[in-house]
Order: structure tokens, then C-alpha cells, then sequence
């Protein structure tokens, strides 16, 4: 689960709430260190940086003071990594996805001929997943993050005639899928 920044700009300015009054209510404790700390998350998360990454508990304390639910200011996201598939290849199944609605989303993931497509399906399913689990509506899902990231390359070596040798890259990537529920 990472906040949408947007959407919690959005829901700040609604609810008439300010930073502080956010920070004081995920602050662990009346201490002036804890409320300096909480202060940094928030602006950070206003800034739409995820460091450090929101805790479950922080966005629902959040949520509360602003008179919502955690599934509003949330996206869910799922990451697939160390894919068998080069990030070039798994960006073609990725693109074709993103900015559909979930139940759109799987039904192209599985009539998919890709390999990517195999594993870009389990991330969604995951995401989904997270997001029933924080009471989110699935009919009203949409894919609002879709990337790929190489991961590490794998290198081996075809012997070849007069003790040649020719290098072959096996690449690898990381699929990582956002969902959140269309406002």
C-alpha cells in the first residue's frame, strides 16, 4: 500500500486539515522527536516522494483525521521480480494494460500470447488482492501504475570453434502493478 499523493492533496484541502495536524495524528507518542519525524513523512508524502514508506497504521490514522477511509488515499501495488523475460518484452505486455479497468486488465493478461504476460497477471492479482484486503471496491479498479525495471542479467558463455567463445545475456526484470479505485 503507498499514498497517492494527489489524492491526498485533494482530500486535504476537502477536509480543511493541515500537515501538522496530520503528523500529530501518526506520531507514535507526545515526544517532540516522534512529532518532528511524523512532520518529515508528511511532507515527504506531500511531495510525492514514498521515503519512508507508509506503514498500514499511518495511512488509516490519516485517513481517520481526514474523515475518510485508508482506501482513498491509497494505491495498492505488487511487484513481480527476477522475471525470466527482457524488460524490453515485458514493456509490451505492461503498456497494453495500463490505465484499464482490472476486470479489462486480466481478460487481456490472459488471452496474452507473451510469456511476460504469465507473471505481469500474478502482480495484478496481488494488487487486487491488497486491495480487497483494505475493503476496496474491485468493480471500480483501475491500473494506475504499470512499469518494468531490468533486473540483473545473467551471463553465460556458447563455446564456439578454435576455443572461441560467445557471450549470451539472459535478462531479467522486475514488473511492478499499481491499482486504486477510480474517484
Amino acid at each position: 500500500m503507498k499514498i497517492n499523493d494527489q489524492k491526498l492533496r485533494e482530500r486535504m484541502e476537502e477536509s480543511g486539515v493541515s500537515a501538522e495536524d496530520l503528523s500529530s495524528a501518526i506520531a507514535g507518542g507526545p515526544s517532540e522527536k516522534q512529532q518532528k519525524l511524523a512532520t518529515k513523512k508528511v511532507k515527504n508524502w506531500l511531495a510525492g516522494r514514498n521515503l519512508p514508506v507508509a506503514r498500514a497504521g499511518e495511512i488509516e490514522a490519516m485517513g481517520e483525521a481526514m474523515g475518510c477511509h485508508a482506501k482513498d488515499l491509497a494505491k495498492f501495488t505488487s511487484q513481480a521480480r527476477w522475471v525470466r523475460s527482457s524488460p524490453q518484452k515485458a514493456r509490451l505486455v505492461i503498456d497494453m494494460i495500463r490505465g484499464h479497468r482490472v476486470d479489462d486488465a486480466l481478460s487481456m493478461l490472459e488471452f496474452s500470447p507473451k510469456r511476460a504476460a504469465v507473471m505481469a497477471r500474478k502482480a495484478l492479482d496481488a494488487a487486487i488482492a491488497d486491495a480487497e484486503g483494505a475493503d476496496a471496491d474491485v468493480s471500480r479498479l483501475i491500473v494506475s501504475e504499470a512499469k518494468v525495471d531490468a533486473g540483473m542479467i545473467i551471463k553465460r558463455f556458447q563455446p564456439k570453434d578454435r576455443g572461441r567463445a560467445h557471450p549470451i545475456q539472459k535478462k531479467t526484470s522486475h514488473i511492478t502493478v499499481s491499482v486504486e479505485e477510480a474517484g
